[in-house]
């Protein structure tokens, strides 16, 4: 065994002995250079940047239309049990001809009426023309509804998906005949309830009876294309004709969206405040990130919250389904045509790159802009914003939001109080509560936050579209 010099030169066993200070001990006398506390939650948010805010003083913010006379335009809900679909009785009111009828025992019946049909996809549901003698439910699958072109070919007027339904004039009117032939795109489940089946048990059920006839002689309301209460109107006459009378009648029970809140109490223990706050204010840096937090909350709660949120807001008329499945530029300019001025689409990333493989496959090239030094990409020049926030469904599904936005526009607004007490932010407030008996300092973080669509084609959805990469 070989032992060290001397000098110190060589350790024992060859190894050549340390001449300076190592890193390891030099570290103790060392200042680190540190990085604020990261946090790999936060998006960019694009949704609260791009929204124009409305200052709600009153905390409610109420919106006031046109009377209006929407009748069946809801969708219908199903349960499903094995292979086995069912819909739900109550569901069966948003049928114009048993809106208002709430019949429980009634509705039950007509419901276990209802028989399941399978339709492979290619398969003629109603052909036009024909007679309509029943009333389709769509469970499960899109349907195309086709028409005649001005040269006798066929084209598609637009495409149906879970939980819409067709052929509701058969309750109302026996002489009804299809307008438009319903074809399964997909394979699709349907739930079918025919005239015979409701004008049978009408006859046992007064109350059914009495509802639809109640609705076959209600008088036609005078409206505008968008269903509003029509303003009459007189133009391009001559000489001395009576010109009309007319009001604007308004809703009698406006929507009111209250502002809603995420809270947090934030805690730190006044010995961490005390002996570890410097370089770097601990208090502040817990606040910095919960507000990260708060902030996160709030967008995906304007998306997805069932009263206010875009998702669940969207009037059903403004809702379409893809032609093909995937989100393509013909669905994109469909969006675009329900509305004028639009500012913005919303959508989650994995289908923005659904979206890009459609360009690419028909060799187009989308413009892009600057926002705040980020490139954005853009169809007919309105940005597509990314939100992961907008919910892929397991069978790789999602939703892509197209808006006007701005309270002068009429479109979709944001709602917040600003000036709260301790207000850190626009709408979000961090209050002192006090430090308990075991040296722990409180605080209240609070945002406060809604949205509102101020009139139904402000806000449009491309539902259902596909995301996944297609061989």
């Amino acid at each position: 065994m070989s032992v060290g010099s001397v000098d110190g030169e060589v350790r024992e066993g060859g190894a050549p002995a340390q001449q300076s200070l190592g890193t390891a001990a030099a570290r103790n006398l060392a200042s680190t250079t540190k990085s604020a506390p990261q946090m790999q939650e936060i998006t960019s948010r694009w949704l609260l940047r791009a929204l124009p805010w409305v200052d709600v003083r009153g905390g409610v913010y109420r919106v006031n239309r046109r009377l209006s006379f929407a009748v069946g335009d809801g969708r219908v809900t199903f349960v499903q049990t094995g292979g086995r679909v069912a819909v739900i009785p109550a569901e069966l009111g948003e049928l114009p001809a048993l809106r208002g009828f709430d019949e429980p025992d009634v509705l039950a019946e007509l419901a276990a009426r209802c028989v399941q049909r399978e339709y492979a996809a290619g398969e003629v549901i109603a052909a036009r023309g024909t007679s309509t003698d029943r009333v389709h439910l769509l469970a499960h699958g899109r349907v195309e509804r086709l028409g005649e072109g001005p040269y006798g070919d066929e084209t598609v007027l637009g495409v149906l998906a879970d939980g819409a339904y067709f052929g509701e004039d058969a309750l109302a009117a026996a002489d009804a005949s299809w307008e438009w032939t319903a074809r399964a795109a997909t394979a699709c489940t349907v739930l079918e309830l025919t005239r015979a089946d409701v004008l049978a048990l009408a006859e046992r059920a007064g109350a059914l009876a009495g509802h639809l006839a109640e609705f076959a002689v209600l008088p036609p309301h005078p409206v505008n294309r968008l269903g509003e209460a029509a303003i009459d109107l007189s133009a391009g006459h001559v000489g001395e004709p009576v010109v009309p009378h007319t009001f604007v009648d308004y809703e009698l029970s406006p929507r009111e969206y209250e502002l809603s809140v995420a809270q947090t109490v934030l805690k730190v223990h006044t010995r961490v405040a005390d002996l570890y706050n410097h370089p770097m204010d601990q208090t502040e840096h817990q606040l910095r990130l919960t507000v990260e937090a708060l902030r996160e909350r709030q967008e995906h709660e304007l998306v997805n919250h069932r009263e206010f949120g875009l998702l669940a807001n969207c009037d059903y008329g403004e809702r379409i389904q893809p032609q093909d499945g995937a989100p393509g530029p013909d669905d994109l300019d469909e969006l675009l045509s329900r509305r004028r001025g639009s500012k913005l689409f919303l959508a989650h990333p994995q289908a923005i790159a659904a979206f890009g493989r459609e360009l690419n496959r028909r060799g187009l090239v989308p413009d892009t802009v600057d926002v705040d030094g980020t490139r954005i990409t853009t169809w007919r020049g309105v940005p597509l914003y990314p939100c992961d926030k907008i919910p892929v469904t397991g069978a790789r599904t999602s939703s892509i939001i197209c808006m006007r936005t701005g309270e002068s526009d009429q479109g979709v607004i944001g709602l917040r109080q600003a000036g709260l007490p301790d207000e850190v932010e626009p709408g979000l407030s961090c209050r002192f509560m006090g430090i308990d008996d075991q040296a722990i300092s409180s605080y209240l973080v609070t945002a406060y936050y809604s949205a509102a669509v101020l009139v139904p084609d402000a806000l449009g959805v491309l539902e259902n579209v596909e995301i996944a990469r297609r061989h």
